[in-house]
Order: C-alpha cells, then sequence, then structure tokens
C-alpha cells in the first residue's frame, strides 16, 4: 500500500520502519524544516525494547542506550520510600530498560529509513477521506493521496482535532524542567534511577551512557507560568538545594542553555483510535503524563502491533479497527495510573506526603514488583 505518515516524531519513524520492511510504500511528512538534536533523555523499558524486537531494531537501540539495573523513589533526604528491581523483572521477560538521549534514538530511527521518506517543512491543515483513500493537506497549498494515512503529529494533533473535535488538553499542575549534563562518574549513581519526592517538588535522575546525566524538576505552577518560564538553574537549585545527593551537584554543573522546560499534559482517553482509513497513533491518539516513562514506549508499541495486524484482514479498516480493540484498553489503563501517580508525587499537604510515605514504605518489593510487571508482560 501507499500509507502517509503524519508527524516525524518516534512513533512516526518507528512505525515507517516497520512498514517499509513489510514492503508499503511510506512517506512521512513533518512540520518542522529541519531535525535538530534536540530534547533530554527518555527511558526505553522492557516493552519497547520488545517492541523494536518485533520491528527489527532493538540492537541498534541497545548500543547506543545504558541498560538499568533498579528503579527507587526517595524522599528529598534520600530514604526509599519504595523500590523496583529491574532486573528481576527484565529477566523475567526477556529485556532490559534502557535509557537514551532522545536525539541519539531520532538519529538511529532516522538512519534506519530509506533515503527520502522523510519530507519535512509540510505542516498538516487537514485530512479528508472517500472509497479510494486519504487526502491529505498541508499549508503550503499542497496535498497527497494515499490509500490510508497514519496520524503520529503529537499530543497537539491536527488530525485529531479533526477526528474529535471534543478532545481537550488537559493540564496536570505541574511543569517540568530537564537537561541532559556532563557528570563526575563517582558523583552520580550510573547503574540506578532514582526519583524524590517532597512537598517541594519533585527530581527525577536517570544514567545515560558516556557520563551522561538525564535530570528532570518538577514544580506545582500555573500552567503557562510567566514564573516558570523565566526559571534558570539558580532557581532551581534554590527550589531543590535542601535534597539529598547528587540534586544540589547536578544542578550546579548544569549550564543554562541545556535546561528545557514544558507544562506536564494529556488528555482522557479516547473510545476510537480507528476512522475508517485513518489511525490515530502515540500521542495523538493516546498520550500520557510521563510519569510511567510511557509516552515514547507506548508509541513504539503501536508500530510493532500496526506491523503485526496490516494485512491481517480483507480491508485496511478491519486492520484499523483490530489495532483499536488491542490498543484501547492498555493505552487507557496507562494513561489513568500515570494520572494518578502525578497526583501522588506532588501531595502538597506535609502529613498526606508523610502518610503517602509510610504506606509505601510498609509495602513489600514483590507487591511494587507486581504492579509494573504488566507494563512488560506484553505480546505484540
Amino acid at each position: 500500500m501507499k500509507i502517509n505518515i503524519i508527524g516525524g516524531g518516534i512513533g512516526g519513524l518507528a512505525t515507517a520502519i516497520a512498514l517499509q520492511k513489510q514492503g508499503h510504500q511510506v512517506t512521512v511528512y513533518e512540520n518542522a524544516p529541519a531535525f535538530k538534536p534536540l530534547g533530554a533523555g527518555l527511558v526505553m523499558a522492557a516493552n519497547a525494547m520488545k517492541a523494536l524486537q518485533v520491528i527489527g531494531i532493538a540492537e541498534a537501540v541497545a548500543q547506543v542506550g545504558k541498560p538499568l539495573a533498579k528503579g527507587a523513589i526517595l524522599d528529598a533526604r534520600g530514604k526509599v520510600i519504595s523500590r523496583v528491581d529491574v532486573t528481576t523483572i527484565t529477566q523475567r521477560f526477556g529485556m532490559h530498560n534502557f535509557t537514551i538521549h532522545r536525539a541519539a534514538l531520532h538519529e538511529i530511527l532516522l538512519g534506519c529509513l530509506r533515503p527520502g521518506t522523510v519530507v519535512n517543512g509540510k505542516n498538516c491543515v487537514g485530512v479528508a477521506q472517500d472509497q479510494t483513500g486519504v487526502t491529505v493537506h498541508f499549508a503550503d497549498g499542497s496535498s497527497d493521496v494515499a490509500d490510508c494515512l497514519l496520524a503520529c503529529d503529537g499530543i497537539r494533533s491536527v488530525v485529531r482535532q479533526q477526528l474529535v473535535p471534543d478532545s481537550r488538553i488537559r493540564y496536570a499542575g505541574h511543569a517540568c524542567w530537564r537537561a541532559v549534563t556532563e557528570v563526575q562518574p563517582d558523583k552520580v549513581d550510573m547503574e540506578n534511577f532514582t526519583e524524590s519526592w517532597d512537598t517541594a517538588g519533585r527530581f527525577g535522575i536517570a544514567p545515560l551512557a558516556g557520563n551522561q546525566v538525564y535530570w528532570y524538576a518538577c514544580l506545582n505552577v500555573p500552567q503557562d507560568s510567566p514564573e516558570a518560564k523565566a526559571f534558570m538553574i539558580p532557581d532551581l537549585y534554590e527550589r531543590f538545594k535542601q535534597f539529598h545527593d547528587p540534586v544540589p551537584y547536578l544542578l550546579q554543573n548544569t549550564p543554562n542553555e541545556k535546561l528545557l522546560l514544558n507544562d506536564i499534559i494529556d488528555f482522557k482517553p479516547l473510545r476510537r483510535l480507528a476512522f475508517g482509513k485513518i489511525l490515530l497513533m502515540g500521542d495523538a491518539g493516546h498520550a500520557t503524563t510521563p510519569n510511567m516513562g510511557q509516552g515514547a514506549c507506548q508509541a513504539i508499541e503501536d508500530a510493532a502491533v500496526l506491523l503485526k495486524l496490516l494485512g491481517t484482514h480483507a480491508h485496511v479498516e478491519e486492520d484499523f479497527k483490530a489495532f483499536e480493540q488491542k490498543r484501547l484498553k492498555r493505552t487507557e489503563k496507562i494513561n489513568t495510573l500515570s494520572w494518578q501517580i502525578g497526583k501522588l508525587a506532588h501531595v502538597k499537604n506535609p502529613f498526606l506526603a508523610q502518610v503517602r510515605n509510610t504506606v509505601m514504605r510498609l509495602l513489600p518489593d514483590s507487591v511494587n514488583n507486581r504492579q509494573v510487571a504488566f507494563l512488560y508482560d506484553v505480546a505484540f
């Protein structure tokens, strides 16, 4: 088939790779005039690595990623609130968790595509479908027709807004500053992921390959806060200087120009992903807050599921409906749980925060492992 994809992010590129390997003629239309090495770090959890294995590029990603052994939630003093033995879980399901710089992952995905697959500078303004195919219209006045269309154009998807006009982005109540910085290995635990919770804010640390660390800091602020937009490293240091090591060290060793800011947003789960010959995928179909590290992972899962389903029915509309039936329940569960974790992590009342920490400490590690095992126990 001739397949058009709107959006050249992680989900769109992974899907294009999968479908090209299946023999389809794929074009990815991307709004940005050119790709730049932007972004911070992300987690390629074991479920995403399994999906990449199905697509055939897991080894290439693993070579530039950093395997993680364990994960823990800490308080501001560094005392463990909850922990997950990632190694035990990943051994059970046959794949490790990795961290990777977003730009490095993007470069790998682009390198796996046939030359000319991605067309930059194409801003989708609308789509239309009939019995013969789907036409996508662009802001420059051009258009293109394909047998079907995959909308991978992110949380602010133009395609979703046309198909589901009552879908509304919701703000989680906190903003997140992110950065990747070079570190001295003896200053930071380079094997494990941690996230520290306090009424003052939340701070996450994830080691990357090559003595780099991806960190993020979350604060409860109003949406589109001018104050938050003006924050620099010294402002974050004032908010987090009382946190355990190496939080102050990381802030003191990060240049202002490496700082990225995003409001944390998602939208309530949709009831549909398939609209005839048009399919919503990744953040366009099921955006989630980053509290479980599953945004990019679920987009990659989408690519693997579509690879397995496309061509299994007489019509592409039936393939897309089967995709919808397979993905809706799982993505809705992750969306809901991630939203709840965000609310739990950002409790402002000191008494309630203490109660939360006490209850979580009483839960055995085995319970914590079971609660996240459903993420990795996925088949394609």
